[in-house]
């Protein structure tokens, strides 16, 4: 979702593909072209990539602190040779986000700052949480904010108390734009884990499988809760088209069967 709206240049628009991703603690697939987008023209200025549940076992973190983790690695040698370099990255245990630009518009992106903010365990735990980048990019000041939310289907408004959290503490250094929402655009992703509430599993699936998607729109947890929270109504959701995409099984489009009988969401 995302607040407001930008161009390059007086004349030039550019084109942002935003990326999130729950990996859970899977190690990346050979070839994610598909993925990004590769072949699609005109070809994209700026990436940005949120992953969520990324290999954090203290061990595999430390190895990551010292060198690259896996997925940065496998996504730079992607989009090195398509012109595109890593700008910056913040990452807070499983929660990772980076960003990648043509190195033409590398003398226009300025004031770059990460930061982030732990939401598990009463807040001193970061499986859940958010991370933040933030830079001027030709002088329109942007913010992407990727965040894993609590899980479970009852805690909806609990969801909403960490993203206000994450939003109240996260501070830049920047006059103009010291906190999230003080910037021209706002991008938020991640795994925000609000599901479709009230409908049966039946129906459930039944609208999914005749592709029936405007039947469950009303009983989207974030949709409820946007009609509530005036600070929620600032972001734009784009056309909810697709397949819930929880929980689908690993390597696979089709929804996980086994154990318990989670609602798709």
């Amino acid at each position: 979702m995302s607040t407001g709206t930008c161009k390059c240049a007086a004349a030039d628009k550019c084109r942002l593909h935003v990326v999130t991703w729950n990996v859970a603690t899977a190690e990346p697939p050979e070839d994610i072209t598909s993925l990004l987008q590769l072949d699609v023209r005109p070809p994209t200025d700026l990436f940005v990539i949120g992953l969520q549940e990324v290999n954090a076992t203290p061990l595999r973190f430390i190895s990551d602190l010292i060198v690259e983790d896996s997925w940065s690695h496998l996504l730079m040698d992607t989009l090195a040779p398509k012109g595109l370099v890593k700008v910056t990255s913040v990452r807070m245990q499983g929660l990772l986000l980076l960003v990648f630009a043509k190195q033409t518009h590398l003398p226009y992106i300025r004031d770059i700052q990460t930061t982030y903010t732990r939401t598990g365990i009463f807040g001193y735990w970061g499986n859940k949480g958010g991370v933040s980048v933030r830079f001027s990019f030709y002088g329109h000041m942007l913010c992407f904010l990727n965040c894993h939310l609590a899980a479970h289907i009852q805690n909806a408004l609990q969801r909403v108390d960490e993203f206000e959290y994450i939003l109240d503490t996260q501070d830049f250094d920047f006059y103009d734009t010291p906190h999230v929402l003080d910037h021209k655009v706002v991008f938020w992703l991640g795994d925000l884990n609000f599901r479709i509430a009230d409908h049966g599993l039946h129906f459930l699936r039944s609208s999914i499988n005749s592709g029936r998607f405007n039947l469950l729109w009303s009983k989207d947890q974030l949709t409820m809760m946007k009609k509530n929270e005036p600070f929620l109504q600032e972001f734009e959701e784009g056309p909810l088209n697709f397949k819930p995409t929880y929980k689908f099984g690993r390597k696979s489009e089709d929804y996980e069967t086994r154990g318990k009988k989670r609602k798709p969401a």
